[in-house]
């Protein structure tokens, strides 16, 4: 399926779902990044079982966003569709202190200093919706590893060099997340920013073995199974923030929004 055949497929499901479709504002948060089409290795023998086997995928060019979601972000998006989708999914758990967007007045703002910080408490289908309503959808378990991993097989997204503070937020306190833009010494190979720490991130793909097969059913977008989250949180120690971690321990009901679980979106 060709990248222009896979944007029609996704914003056909968001319109099914009544969800429009909104233009991508110009700031440099919106940036995207060209990933090129290749093969490269994805997951690890010498890392926990779910990420075994290590296997060769080749995937054709895409682009995926250079920063996560941010609070301010995503309160546009509150305001434009809600809190629910028309087949009653909920989008974010708005409710739960640990969200970091609340109503002032009749809009939905950020906190006050929690606008560039990643969003949180998003559920599965609000990454979903969001993505489509920006024209563009979740990157696969498969994109996000690539732009994180490089095509050297890198252990970091910066490299092999284990993380320090200058590199990604991790280790810190509940709730403790960063901006998503202050960490450029944690680019990877490709310039994509904060894929370790500060926010594990929703990817399309439910969670399932490896080898990664796209045509399993996996990447099938009707909310229900479990899904692959990447990349580690604020809270994840050092060892849960590598380009090949998936997140196995962590706490993701797919249909609820969790403290250290964002996304970002792909085209």
């Amino acid at each position: 399926m060709t990248p222009r055949v896979l944007l029609a497929h996704f914003s056909t499901l968001l319109l099914v779902a009544g969800i429009g479709t909104a233009q991508a504002q110009p700031t440099a948060l919106n940036d995207m990044v060209e990933i090129p089409a290749g093969a490269f290795t994805m997951g690890s023998d010498q890392g926990p079982p779910d990420e075994r086997p290590a296997h060769r995928i080749t995937l054709p060019a895409y682009r995926i966003d250079r920063y996560p979601i941010t609070n301010a972000q995503f309160a546009e998006f509150l305001n434009a569709v809600g809190t629910f989708n028309a087949k009653g999914e909920r989008l974010f758990d708005f409710d739960d202190p640990d969200a970091r967007i609340h109503r002032a007045g009749d809009k939905w703002v950020a906190d006050k200093g929690y606008g560039r910080h990643p969003m949180v408490e998003v559920s599965w289908a609000g990454g979903r919706d969001y993505c489509a309503w920006r024209g563009k959808r979740l990157p696969t378990e498969a994109e996000w590893e690539r732009a994180a991993r490089g095509a050297d097989g890198r252990r970091y997204p910066w490299g092999n060099t284990p993380p320090d503070r200058s590199r990604a937020q991790y280790a810190a306190r509940y709730n403790e997340t960063a901006p998503v833009d202050v960490f450029p010494a944690g680019a990877s190979q490709y310039g994509v920013l904060d894929m370790a720490g500060n926010a594990w991130e929703w990817v399309s793909s439910a969670y399932r073995p490896y080898p990664y097969d796209a045509k399993d059913g996996r990447e099938d977008l009707i909310a229900g199974p479990v899904r692959g989250t990447r990349g580690g949180g604020h809270d994840s120690p050092a060892e849960e923030i590598t380009t090949t971690q998936r997140g196995r321990y962590l706490s993701r009901n797919p249909a609820s929004g969790h403290h250290n679980i964002g996304f970002r979106c792909a085209r």
